[in-house]
């Protein structure tokens, strides 16, 4: 029982993989491109 219960998991850890945070994709370079080209506050110094 308990190995079939590990080859379950293994097999469905090999399906799902979850989303790494330096592999974020389109949305993420849509935002930055976004980002970049909105127009910058002019910064005032004292």
């Amino acid at each position: 029982m308990k190995t079939r219960f590990i080859k379950s998991i293994t097999e469905n850890a090999k399906q799902s993989t979850p989303a790494m945070p330096w592999a974020r994709g389109a949305r993420r370079a849509e935002f930055i491109a976004k980002r970049d080209s909105a127009p910058q506050p002019v910064r005032r110094t004292a």
